[in-house]
């Protein structure tokens, strides 16, 4: 990390225009930080600024260069800790986490769906939120999630499931089989999942098995929209799928900063109830 000198800082009537605390070292407060994200997942702006005595814009800016040396997340109003790049949470747990973003984000997505479209549907809760507003058209949908099966079903859609094995943790199906199976087909719209979003590293998952799956996904349709809640901006999982160029994004919270980096390669739709 970068060192600055201890200096204090001083207005032109050579009087403090910062706090005391600005004279802590740039590593000091990395530390300061780090350490107290070790015992919270998630810290504000303002406990920051209470351990430090450091200035609000000070504490912004150390945010940012620990974010770009990947040790934590950017969040509205503080930051979190990053997820471990393996880290995988099962269907049940996926489930109950950001369930109205996850509505919001599938009920917009699943408007874009028009007569005669033949779309790809990752496996994934997000996705899967998808099909209970899908609209009742003449379409057809090829997935390799086996939990969007039964839901499909219900809602009378022509559905096609791939083949190859069975992933225990996220119910999709993933290797040679599936890929194979994949390549049969061809898709107006791809709906997509990803773990992370990133402006450098693009959107990734922690399986390089399932991203092979996710990517052949995308390269066989028209366009591709990956649905992620707000929580998976800043996130950088240990398989890459593709580029952000690649894929159009639909989110329900987006900040300035992410906003920033990515408007300029990929095109957001930011929807809110």
């Amino acid at each position: 990390m970068i060192d600055f000198c201890n200096r204090s800082h001083y207005n032109k009537g050579n009087k403090r225009s910062e706090k005391v605390g600005e004279t802590m070292l740039t590593e000091e407060r990395h530390r300061v930080i780090l350490n107290l994200l070790k015992e919270k997942d998630a810290i504000k702006i303002q406990d920051i600024v209470d351990a430090t005595n450091a200035s609000e814009s000070t504490i912004r800016r150390d945010l940012t260069q620990l974010e770009q040396e990947k040790f934590l997340k950017r969040v509205h109003g503080g930051a979190s800790k990053l997820q471990g790049k393996l880290k995988e949470l099962s269907v049940s747990e996926k489930s109950s986490k950001s369930l109205h973003e996850k509505q919001i984000i599938g009920q917009y997505a699943a408007s874009l769906v028009e007569d005669g479209d033949c779309i790809y549907l990752d496996a994934g809760t997000t996705t899967l939120s998808l099909i209970d507003h899908l609209p009742e058209k003449d379409i057809v949908v090829v997935t390799n999630g086996l939990t969007h099966v039964e839901a499909l079903l219900q809602k009378g859609i022509k559905t096609y499931m791939i083949g190859g094995y069975v992933k225990p943790v996220t119910r999709a199906m993933v290797g040679s089989g599936a890929l194979d199976s994949i390549r049969q087909y061809r898709f107006d719209k791809a709906f997509m999942g990803a773990n992370g979003v990133h402006a450098q590293y693009g959107f990734t998952t922690p399986d390089p098995e399932e991203a092979q799956v996710k990517r052949m996904g995308i390269e066989l349709s028209r366009e591709a929209m990956f649905l992620a809640d707000d929580s998976k901006f800043g996130e950088i999982a240990f398989s890459k799928i593709v580029d952000l160029d690649k894929a159009m994004i639909i989110t329900n919270n987006l900040d300035e900063e992410h906003d920033t980096a990515m408007k300029n390669q990929t095109t957001i739709k930011v929807v809110t109830a």
